[in-house]
This record gives C-alpha cells, sequence and structure tokens, in this order.
C-alpha cells in the first residue's frame, strides 16, 4: 500500500511539474509574441498551417473548401500581416451523362478565401496580426497550351473590420464583398485575372 501511495505520489508530481512547464511556455509564447518576436511568430504560424494540413475536415467545411485551405501556402508575414495564396479549380459534376459545372474558379475561391480568413484571424494560437490576406489562384492555359497559375481573387481585411462579419451566416459572396475582395466577375467564365492587392503600396494599412 505503502508503495501504491509513493507510486502516486510521483506521478502527481510528474503530472503537476509538466503542467507548469507547458503552462510557462504558453506564456514565454505569448510575451515574446506580444513583444513583436517575428522569428516565435513565424514558427507559431508554420506549426499551425503544418496542422492544418494533416487535420481532418470539420463536417461543417464542404471537402473541396478543405482541400483549398490544406493547401494554403505562406506568401509572406510579419507583425503587422499574414498573406497566403490558395489554389481554385471548379467543382464538376454528372448530370444526364454529361460534366456540368457546380462551383467556377472564382465561387470556389470565394469559399475557400472566406474560411482561410476566418482561420487566419482566429484560429492561430496567441497570433492576433493586423491584417490578413488570402489570394485566390487558377490555372490559365494560354492558346500554344502552356499552363500558367494566374490570381483571380484578392482580399485583404482588418482585424477591426473582420468582427463586423457574420462567419456562420454570410455566404461567401457577401463576404468578399463586404470585405472588398478584388475580382473580375464574368458570367460563364472562370475568373479573369486580377493584380493582387499590395496593402502597403496601395495605402490600406491604416
Amino acid at each position: 500500500m505503502e508503495w501504491a501511495l509513493l507510486g502516486l505520489v510521483v506521478i502527481f508530481l510528474v503530472l503537476s511539474w509538466a503542467i507548469i512547464q507547458g503552462t510557462r511556455a504558453q506564456l514565454a509564447y505569448r510575451k515574446a509574441i506580444a513583444a513583436g518576436d517575428l522569428d516565435v511568430i513565424r514558427q507559431v504560424v508554420t506549426d499551425t498551417l503544418e496542422q492544418w494540413r494533416s487535420m481532418k475536415r470539420p463536417k461543417e467545411v464542404p471537402p473541396h473548401v478543405w482541400r483549398g485551405i490544406q493547401g494554403m501556402q505562406l506568401v509572406s508575414l510579419d507583425t503587422t500581416h499574414i498573406r497566403v495564396q490558395v489554389t481554385a479549380e471548379g467543382q464538376f459534376q454528372a448530370v444526364d451523362g454529361r460534366w456540368e459545372e457546380v462551383y467556377s474558379p472564382l465561387e470556389e475561391g470565394m469559399a475557400i478565401t472566406a474560411k482561410a480568413l476566418e482561420m487566419l484571424l482566429y484560429d492561430i494560437p496567441n497570433v492576433r496580426l493586423p491584417w490578413a490576406q488570402v489570394d485566390v489562384y487558377a490555372v490559365y492555359r494560354d492558346p500554344w497550351g502552356k499552363v500558367e497559375p494566374r490570381c483571380i481573387l484578392s482580399t485583404a481585411v482588418h482585424r477591426q473590420t473582420a468582427r463586423n462579419v457574420d462567419w456562420d451566416s454570410w455566404t461567401p459572396y457577401q463576404i468578399i464583398n463586404y470585405l472588398g475582395g478584388r475580382y473580375h466577375e464574368v458570367e460563364g467564365a472562370q475568373g479573369l485575372p486580377v493584380e493582387p492587392i499590395n496593402i502597403r503600396s496601395e495605402g490600406i494599412t491604416s
């Protein structure tokens, strides 16, 4: 009995030590991030993106949207913003023996962008950067058959503006238009190329 009690005490002490160390590590991360330590911010962001790539798809997120999230690539990062790019291909389904487009690349890109912005703003542990930007790329084929990815949608949002968005009820189209996403809407087309937003050179960082 005495040895059993001693074992329980040892296990309790080990668990308590692990919890204390974990809490200290979290506090250290938060302090470094609050101080603007870019190396720590980059590490947390990189780890989070890797975690999303291996996560099981949440039930409420459509498969084609989650594939876009898992393919997210970091473009730039500093203490004021995070910018990523994703790829949209569009979705087709068989109807009466024919393949019909269910979502155009632009429509799919809007859905991916809406979910990506929400996650970038609120789901990165301890990191609350002022700006988040998502650029959507689609594959274009020129007359000679050369394939080239082109940006068809670019959306940048400040955290303060994002607070006004109803992420659960608004459609991706409503979210993108409220946030001022840059795109060309052409009926029956995948979306025409646009110049990605540059929040610094365009003077919209304030």
